[in-house]
């Protein structure tokens, strides 16, 4: 069971400019990463996803987060959908079943 699971569906944080959106989305994932009560799990939905591609400027941040035992989950209908054919850089394919298993089984989910 996940105790906190955060959920990200989009590429920016918030509405608006889209360069103050990457660049919130940039710090919270980095206050996340240096938070010493990290989420067990980041679930990644619609254009969300292309922060796990190669072409994600936080590539570097999520690969931190996932070696420090927080599971990436990407929806794969979303990654087909919205990456074409890029594949993960980080971070795993998942689908909805598990997604809905993890959110209602989980005590705090956070949505971005």
């Amino acid at each position: 069971m996940y105790r906190h699971v955060i959920i990200i569906n989009s590429d920016t944080l918030g509405r608006g400019d889209e360069g103050v959106g990457q660049t919130l989305l940039g710090t919270f994932l980095r206050k996340v990463l240096a938070h010493p009560d990290r989420p067990d799990a980041i679930v990644f939905y619609n254009s969300g996803v292309k922060l796990l591609t190669r072409q994600s400027y936080y590539l570097d941040i999520l690969d931190a987060l996932e070696r420090s035992g927080v599971e990436l989950l990407a929806c794969g209908t979303c990654v087909y959908k919205v990456c074409g054919q890029h594949s993960l850089a980080v971070g795993r394919i998942s689908n909805m079943d598990e997604i809905t298993d993890i959110i209602i089984g989980t005590s705090k989910v956070i949505t971005l």
